[in-house]
C-alpha cells in the first residue's frame, strides 16, 4: 500500500516537472525607428524620440534599424506653392463647370444674348424713368420762374421737390452707367469663357 502511494506521487511529479522546466516565451522585439532631418545649422541629425516640431515642415526621412529609409516625408509646401496649388484647383473647378453648362460654343453665344438683352431692358427702363424725372424737374422748375417773374417768392415745397428730383436723377444715371459696364464685363466674360471652351473641347 505504501509502495503504491510513493509510486503515484512520483507520477505525478514526473508529469509536472516537464511543463516547469520549459522555458518562458521571448517577447518580440519592437523594430526601432530612427528619424532623420536636417538641423537650423545644417547638421543631419538621427534622433529615435522623432523630430522637433520646428524641423518638421522641413520633410524628414524615416529609417529602420538597419538604417534603411523606410518613409520619406517632404518638406511643407511654400506659399507660392500653396498659391499656385489653389489657383490650379480653382481652374480646374471652373473649367469643370463650363463644361457642364455648356455642351458646345453656340451655348455661350446664346447664353450672352439672354445677358445682354436682359441688361439692355434695365437700361432703357432706367433710361425712361430718366426722362421722365427731367420732365418733372423741368415743369416744376416751370412754376418757379413764375413766381419769379410775378415778383413772388418761390415756396420752399417747391425747391424741396426740385431738389429730390435731381437727386433721384443722379441715383438714375448711376445705375445707368452700372448697367452699361456690366454689359462690357458680360461681353469680355463671356467671350472668354466661349475661348476656354473651344479650348478644353479642342476645336
Amino acid at each position: 500500500m505504501l509502495r503504491q502511494s510513493v509510486l503515484g506521487l512520483l507520477l505525478i511529479a514526473t508529469a509536472v516537472v516537464p511543463a516547469a522546466a520549459q522555458p518562458s516565451q521571448q517577447k518580440t522585439a519592437v523594430p526601432t525607428e530612427l528619424y532623420r532631418y536636417t538641423d537650423k545649422n545644417g547638421r543631419v541629425v538621427l534622433d529615435r524620440l522623432g523630430v522637433p516640431p520646428e524641423y518638421v515642415s522641413q520633410g524628414y526621412e524615416v529609417l529602420n534599424d538597419k538604417g534603411r529609409v523606410i518613409r520619406v516625408v517632404p518638406p511643407a509646401p511654400s506659399l507660392e506653392e500653396r498659391q499656385r496649388q489653389a489657383e490650379e484647383k480653382a481652374k480646374a473647378s471652373s473649367d469643370a463647370q463650363l463644361l457642364r453648362i455648356y455642351s458646345e460654343p453656340a451655348d455661350v453665344d446664346r447664353a450672352l444674348e439672354r445677358k445682354l438683352a436682359e441688361l439692355d431692358g434695365l437700361i432703357s427702363v432706367a433710361q425712361s424713368n430718366l426722362h421722365s424725372l427731367r420732365t418733372q424737374q423741368a415743369n416744376l422748375q416751370a412754376k418757379a420762374a413764375d413766381f419769379e417773374r410775378s415778383g413772388g417768392q418761390v415756396p420752399e415745397h417747391l425747391l424741396v421737390q426740385i431738389d429730390n428730383l435731381k437727386i433721384e436723377q443722379a441715383g438714375v444715371e448711376k445705375d445707368i452707367k452700372r448697367y452699361q459696364a456690366s454689359r462690357k464685363e458680360a461681353e469680355v466674360s463671356f467671350a472668354a469663357d466661349r475661348a476656354r471652351l473651344v479650348e478644353l473641347r479642342g476645336e
